[in-house]
């Protein structure tokens, strides 16, 4: 038997709602004056910004309309909101009709390097962040 539609969008809705649920916070509370959010444990144990903490910043200024200050923020995220959003709406609107997904066997041999690919270029951006000062430093 196939599941009704408001089954089956279930997920999808509750994660959206889940996200604007955290949206409105994030942009009514600012996560630039403290004592609002949780201490971050990457900061406050070693000393160094974590992009989580950029993220949230980032999302900050992205929801009041300053791009400019989200990109200083965390670029990565700047990048990623948009495509994570696109797949959001993807995996609703295939969940809406009912289509069955339809990962290609070129996608299924790919998945595992993308993923991989995705995790590393976080990490490096994590690092390279928390380096750009101290490299900036000597010049000039």
């Amino acid at each position: 038997m196939i599941p009704s539609r408001w089954r089956r969008v279930g997920p999808p809705v509750a994660l959206g709602a889940g996200a604007v649920a955290s949206a409105v916070y994030i942009a009514l509370v600012d996560p630039n004056q403290p004592g609002h959010y949780l201490v971050c444990p990457t900061n406050s144990l070693l000393g160094i910004d974590c992009p989580g903490c950029g993220g949230l910043r980032a999302t900050h200024d992205l929801l009041h309309g300053n791009v400019a200050g989200a990109m200083d923020h965390n670029l990565l995220w700047v990048i990623a909101a948009p495509i994570l959003v696109v797949m959001w709406a993807r995996w609703l609107a295939r969940r809406w009709t009912g289509a069955p997904p339809k990962p290609s066997p070129r996608w299924q041999k790919l998945q595992t390097p993308v993923l991989t690919s995705v995790i590393a270029v976080v990490i490096a951006f994590g690092v390279v962040r928390n380096l750009v000062p101290y490299l900036g430093s000597n010049i000039g």
